[in-house]
Formats: C-alpha cells, structure tokens, sequence
C-alpha cells in the first residue's frame, strides 16, 4: 500500500504521550521513507476545527488513560474531532504502571467508528504522572527496543497489505465498562473528583506558565492560585511548573497516591499488537 506521510496526532498534558507517539510515527515513517506531521491536540485552542486524514496516511493517535479509559473529558474530542477517511490508524495508549484496562480497545473502538482502519495497537508504560515511584524513567532503553520492533513491524504490515484488514484485536471488554475507581490505602473508593492543585505563594511568581499548559484552561491567568473550573488532574501544573509552587494536598487523593505507592511499584510491561 503507498503511503503518503505518516500522522502523530496526540493529547499529552505533561509530555510522556508526546514522546511515545511521535518516537514510534518517526521509526514507522522511517521504514516507510515518508515524512511525519505532527498534531497536538492537548490545549483548548487546538480542539477548534475537526480533522481529516486520507486513505494514504497512517495515523499513530495516542492519549494516557485516566481510570483505565480515554480521559473522560477527553473522549468528546476523539468522538467528534477526527474523521478518517480511510486513514490507517495505530491506537497507543500510555499508562502509569498499574493498567491500560481498557483504555486502548476503547480508542481502537472511537478510531474504527470515526472511518480510522486500526492495523495494530499499543499500551505503553510511562512513568506515573501521580509519583515518580512508579515506572520511574520509563519509557526506558528496554521499553524503546520493544517499541521500534513493534514500529518496524508495523510498517512492513502496511507494504504488504493488499486490502484492510479487520480490526485490530487488542485486550480489552467490549463493550467498554466503566472507568476504574480509585481506591484509597483502606481499600474503598477514593472521592477526589472535586479536589484542586495548591498554590505555594511564596514560591510562585505568577509566570503563568500552569495556566499555559492547562488542558481544559481552568487556571488564571491573573491570578494562577485561582482554578475557576474542573481539574482533571493531569498534573501539567504541576511538572511543568519551574518554582515548584503547585501541588494537592486532598486528603482522598494523596490516600489514592500512596495506596499505588503500596501495590504497582512491580514492573508492568508494554503490550503491543499487531
């Protein structure tokens, strides 16, 4: 099958997404000899007009999962936003080492209903954006050997493809159940929906960079200790902050945090399909 470009397109709030996607469109495109383009979708100003992908391009199209699943306030935009007209399409959902559930049979699911033909998949370990005890550094040396194989091989699906194929098979339920619930270090569900990042005001000088990176553009501008709406917890503000000003201190969400602490430090590992 000739292939004009292969496509990075992606929601990554602290960059983890980012490097997965564009590193394994590039060593497809490689393979392939055709140039990448790039689409980042994580900001509101890049949600504002739909897009369309041609039969001749393959699409890596990647999100973390939130709760097992594409982020909630996320999954309107993959919905609505992206139309493939006949575009092959590689699902790649990243996740904190604890697990993708179904979070990729969920973006294969949207991309198959949206005129995407989904020719393989990946679930990607990433260092968990909660703490750094988790996956720390990961994707690593190893993960990225496995993750050019499977880029590799994926390109070599495409030379050979006479016809689509039917979709890719992934691990997941379908239909899709419900995102995962949070539990706390006493094993009952942790309630943190409501709960907001912090702001240490003697360490922020008010650069304004949180309310730059904030996804869903809750954060002032004016006054960046302000969050005027929801907070999906993606921790941008966080870990892009340079002063180190922002953090939660819910009681609910730090119990989830340490109850991960307590029971996903093993080492989870890359699933890829093809």
């Amino acid at each position: 099958m000739n292939i004009s470009c292969v496509k990075a397109v992606y929601y990554s709030a602290v960059g983890s997404t980012e490097k997965v996607v564009t590193g394994v469109a590039e060593k497809i495109a490689a393979a392939l000899g055709v140039p990448v383009e790039v689409y980042d979708f994580t900001l509101p100003e890049n949600r504002t007009e739909p897009k369309v992908y041609a039969a001749d391009q393959v699409v890596v199209f990647g999100t973390p999962v939130y709760a097992g699943r594409v982020p909630n306030k996320m999954l309107p935009i993959v919905q609505s936003n992206f139309k493939g007209e006949g575009a092959l399409a590689v699902p790649v959902v990243t996740f904190g080492n604890r697990n993708f559930d179904n979070g990729l049979i969920e973006l294969r699911n949207e991309l198959e209903n949206n005129g995407f033909h989904t020719i393989a998949g990946a679930g990607v370990v990433c260092e968990h954006v909660f703490s750094a005890k988790l996956a720390a550094g990961r994707p690593n040396e190893e993960d990225w050997t496995k993750l050019t194989t499977f880029a590799e091989a994926v390109a070599e699906k495409v030379k050979v493809m006479a016809e689509i194929p039917a979709p890719i098979a992934v691990r997941g339920d379908d239909p899709v159940g419900p995102y995962y619930t949070p539990l706390g270090t006493d094993g009952k569900p942790a309630v943190f929906l409501k709960a907001k990042p912090k702001t240490n005001e003697e360490l922020c000088d008010k650069c304004g960079i949180c309310a730059k990176v904030c996804p869903v553009g809750s954060i002032s501008f004016e006054n960046p200790s302000e969050v005027n709406g929801i907070c999906i917890k993606c921790q941008a503000c966080i870990k892009k902050c340079p002063k180190d000003a922002k953090y939660f201190d819910d009681a609910a969400f730090l119990s989830h945090v340490a109850m991960l602490e307590q029971n996903y430090t093993r080492r989870a590992e890359i699933e890829v399909f093809v």
